[in-house]
């Protein structure tokens, strides 16, 4: 599973020119399945996500000491399978997400653990397998992306390029 993650002011999710999801302060979560993830999968990147101190404490001025839920803030997590896409020269292939209808209990049930896990108002979603307008105010920006252990240094693109920054690339 993989899941890119930003610090926002705020965001929302427009489905048919309707605003369906938003949230004020907090993380927009975009998360892709890839067709090997399991339960434990779900649970590592809930757990991961809710846990993340990408947020400054305001009583003590310390930068990157609060998570989300210490925060009191909100998340958004929108389905975005294209995070598993592969370019196959210029064309994208996305075999490798996990088909739609597998994935889209799957994703509910990840949605379910959010809820659960910190509070069920706190936390919204998109409409799965729906042509989505995701908008957001960046806050940083601060932007992280986060991989289920069992695929971290499986999911290459196809050059092989494992998709990290080193020490002088931007």
């Amino acid at each position: 599973m993989r899941a890119v993650v930003q610090r926002v002011l705020s965001a929302s999710v427009e489905v048919e020119g309707r605003v369906v999801s938003a949230i004020g302060p907090g993380l927009l979560v975009l998360v892709g399945v890839h067709e090997a993830d399991t339960d434990s999968d779900a649970d590592y990147i809930c757990r991961k996500i809710l846990n993340m101190r990408l947020f400054p404490n305001e009583k003590t001025g310390k930068a990157w000491d609060q998570s989300v839920m210490q925060s009191n803030f909100e998340v958004l997590l929108v389905s975005q399978f294209t995070l598993y896409g592969i370019l196959k020269g210029n064309k994208p292939d996305f075999h490798v997400a996990m088909p739609p209808t597998k994935a889209k209990p799957f994703y509910a049930s990840l949605v379910e653990k959010f809820q659960r896990s910190y509070s069920a108002d706190s936390v919204k979603d998109g409409v799965f397998g729906a042509m989505m307008k995701v908008s957001l105010v960046n806050d940083g920006p601060v932007t992280m992306q986060v991989d289920s252990p069992s695929l971290q240094g499986t999911a290459q693109s196809s050059n092989g390029d494992d998709g990290l920054l080193r020490d002088g690339e931007a």
